[in-house]
């Protein structure tokens, strides 16, 4: 039992330390699918927190399995992981059996997972740590007082100071579809040779108070006792037509489409994604303003793509003196899956993203750039 114990302690830890560390990379994406697990339960008071409930409970796995390696306060870290795996484990078969969200996004955007495979995961954990939980007693830290006490310090100073990183600069790996090299002319076309999804014909029809279902080739059309109650359409076979980026459409508030003409445009492009003007940054606003400035004097087209209306456009715009550049409307939704930043700067050649920046670290030249 004893080994056992620990065999268990090292696989639990260990899947939670690397479940915190791949959403410590994007903790605002984590956010994100909290915001549709809250509007999906009519919890909308709960949106305003979910980056903050998102860095904490990221920061909780990793500590929580450093904790359980270690065994310090271990009846506390076992009935909090066991609390935890519970409520993972209901959202997960929320999520497998009910439909209404997509996935559950255990893992981030760097490792995708069915929702069967997640589901039978936090089983599988939940049994696991409720042995631990169980066998508590006989559980023994590896440390006694100060060592541990210093290696959750530590643990802790790590697992906060890492998302802040990646809240404040981009996150260490790019697992979205804009990750840097790719053509955004290319993927957003469905792939060559990719299959559609494949339909059935449905026809509803009733009997002695009874409905029934038929297909084109078996519906009684000759047999007047059956009538006719209605007519769908029945997935029978998932396919794999989707483009891998999807609804990258940009607009001028006259509803003309720009898109094509800035995705194939010669040479460079730049564009200032602004997903949410009230909650932007502004750090740094002078560099792109210079930026703007030289792309001007070069001839290199510098738009803001930004998700708001008209006047809140207009407003941002005479407000943060950006009037030299050009204001155009992209959907939300790409916006923050474009660029993980509030704002953020891309720089494209012809459809393929050059670079990725962060608030933080806008270039400071269009020659710095270049080098």
């Amino acid at each position: 039992m004893k080994y056992f114990l620990w065999l268990l302690r090292i696989v639990v830890g260990g899947l939670f330390i690397f479940s915190g560390l791949i959403k410590a990379n994007d903790p605002l994406g984590l956010s994100y699918k909290m915001n549709e697990f809250f509007e999906v339960w009519g919890t909308h008071f709960l949106m305003p927190y979910s980056l903050a409930l998102s860095v904490v409970m990221i920061a909780f796995e990793i500590i929580a399995g450093v904790a359980v390696i270690l065994g310090y306060a271990y009846r506390v870290f076992s009935f909090l992981l066991l609390l935890l795996i519970t409520f993972f484990t209901f959202l997960t078969a929320y999520v497998l059996f009910s439909g209404k969200i997509k996935e559950c996004g255990c893992f981030g955007d760097c490792i995708k997972i069915t929702n069967q495979e997640t589901f039978w995961k936090d089983v599988a954990l939940l049994v696991m740590i409720l042995i631990l939980f169980v066998y508590r007693n006989r559980v023994k830290p590896i440390f006694s007082g100060y060592p541990s006490v210093a290696i959750l310090v530590l643990t802790a100073f790590f697992a906060f100071g890492i998302q802040w990183w990646t809240l404040e600069h981009l996150p260490f790996w790019d697992c979205l579809p804009f990750k840097k090299g790719v053509n955004i002319n290319v993927d957003n076309k469905i792939p060559p040779g990719a299959k559609p999804d494949r339909y059935e014909s449905i026809m509803i029809y009733k009997k002695d108070g009874v409905e029934k279902e038929f297909t084109m080739e078996n519906y009684p059309w000759q047999d007047t006792t059956w009538v006719f109650v209605d007519r769908k359409d029945k997935l029978v076979e998932k396919g794999n037509a989707e483009p891998k980026i999807r609804d990258y459409i940009i607009t001028d508030y006259d509803g003309n489409d720009r898109t094509e003409q800035i995705l194939t445009a010669p040479g460079y492009t730049w564009l200032l994604y602004i997903k949410d003007p009230g909650k932007a940054r502004h750090d740094n606003f002078d560099r792109i303003r210079q930026l703007a400035q030289e792309a001007n004097q070069q001839n290199i087209p510098f738009y803001v793509l930004i998700s708001a209306d008209k006047a809140s456009a207009e407003q941002y715009q005479k407000e943060w003196h950006f009037e030299n550049m050009q204001f155009l409307v992209l959907d939300v939704t790409v916006s923050k899956t474009a660029l993980r930043s509030n704002p953020g700067l891309m720089l494209l050649e012809q459809g393929v993203i050059k670079g990725k920046w962060s608030f933080r670290d806008y270039p400071n030249s269009i020659a710095d750039v270049k080098q």
